[in-house]
């Protein structure tokens, strides 16, 4: 094979990296080149790979260090017997790409992963390179995120965190089972450990940062994971009680889930078909539920069908109120926030906006239709001024009546 130029390995390597869903950059501390020093910056607009919570387009050059890998995962494309076309990039490569793309207004950021080559220690002292020059060298201010190594060296993905804004090390799998079937070369405790090690020096820096002016930033957009859903026998259940116990122990800011897809040439291992991507869908939304809602893990759960997924055709909170109607109607004039933030159709804004409005007047049934997108979703487990749902909270069919119509497309449409 000749020598590939560099928008070949671009092609190759941008394509490989598109499996891996944790590319969002919330979260990170702000910086910028205003006052005439540096480059870069970790604000602004332009072409959009991820969103940041407050809604704002964040544009990451997303790429693979090499797809070649010494690891043979059943469930990676890149794996060392997948028979896929293969490149690799030098670090100063990868910084020539960065700056480049940063200058023309294509990118804010970069997120780096890579396949392992020749071992871990080696693939990640590139990564860090990569880091340490655009930071160094170049003084690069804007965003950062380093897939980082579990199997290198703990003292290499330390020095990543200097450089990185956000560091993540993928889990994989939600059991220990479906990784050691469906990746041998990788060691669930050994994943969890350096979880840990980038946990303490994270709570570290922050407490240096306090009691010293001058103490080095170490991720200040923390640490997230990934985990693929339906590559093995792992219900809904199972990967929502992996994400609460590594949220607990880790304080991840995100666990991102990425729905399997059948790769070319696929182990017999793996199933035939990719799980339904509402499946993910459901898994994000019960996420929320926990962070944002005030959801346990257990009552999560308690969303799910019998055989311990959740149900696609409703929301998750939907369905926990289905299945808990004693809990409702609740009074939107005199209900506590947690109490409202269980009504389903209500988000976290509309029941803050409900809570402010009630100071001054009693709330009407539209008054509440102004503030969600769907007040029939709502009607049937609350309480207003001028409305009481009465046995329309109990009715049989209620799931049926407020499960999203499912219509075919017109593909001429006007």
């Amino acid at each position: 094979m000749g020598t590939q130029t560099t928008i070949e390995k671009l092609e190759i390597l941008a394509d490989a990296a598109k499996y891996d869903a944790s590319c969002a950059s919330s979260g990170t501390s702000k910086r910028n080149s205003t006052g005439g020093k540096g480059i870069g910056s970790t604000e602004g607009m332009g072409i959009c790979h991820a969103y940041a919570p407050d809604g704002r387009c964040i544009s990451l050059l997303k790429i693979l260090l090499t797809n070649h890998c010494v690891f043979d995962c059943h469930y990676c494309v890149n794996r060392k017997s997948s028979n896929v076309r293969r490149a690799r990039f030098t670090p100063q490569e990868v910084v020539d790409l960065t700056l480049s793309f940063y200058r023309r207004n294509y990118i804010e950021g970069l997120f780096l992963s890579s396949g392992i080559v020749k071992s871990s220690n080696h693939t990640m002292e590139q990564l860090v390179e990569v880091a340490r020059m655009l930071r160094e060298e170049h003084d690069f201010r804007g965003y950062i995120h380093l897939k980082t190594i579990p199997e290198a060296d703990p003292e290499l993905v330390h020095q990543a965190g200097l450089y990185a804004d956000r560091v993540s090390i993928n889990v994989e799998l939600p059991t220990d089972a479906g990784l050691t079937r469906l990746a041998p070369d990788k060691n669930a405790r050994q994943i969890e450990g350096a979880m840990g090690k980038l946990k303490s020096d994270i709570v570290e820096a922050k407490d240096n940062r306090k009691r010293f002016r001058h103490a080095p930033r170490f991720a200040p957009a923390g640490q997230s994971t990934q985990m693929i859903v339906g590559a093995d026998a792992a219900t809904d259940a199972d990967i929502v009680g992996k994400a609460s116990r590594l949220y607990d122990s880790f304080r991840l800011r995100r666990v991102y889930y990425s729905a399997f897809s059948p790769i070319p040439d696929a182990s017999a291992v793996l199933p035939l078909k990719r799980p339904p991507l509402i499946r993910e869908h459901r898994l994000y939304q019960s996420d929320w539920l926990m962070r944002f809602y005030g959801y346990q893990p257990s009552e999560v759960m308690q969303a799910t069908e019998a055989d311990g997924n959740l149900p696609l055709d409703i929301d998750p909170k939907l369905a926990w109120a289905l299945k808990f109607r004693e809990r409702f109607p609740v009074d939107v004039n005199r209900a506590s926030k947690e109490q409202l933030l269980r009504v389903p159709g209500l988000g976290v804004r509309a029941v803050g906006r409900i809570l402010a409005s009630r100071r001054h007047r009693t709330m009407r049934l539209e008054d509440v239709a102004k503030l969600t997108v769907s007040i029939a979703k709502v009607r049937p487990f609350i309480v207003t001024a001028d409305w009481r749902p009465v046995l329309l909270t109990d009715r049989a069919d209620l799931r049926a009546l407020l499960a999203p119509k499912q219509e075919q497309l017109e593909l001429f449409a006007a």
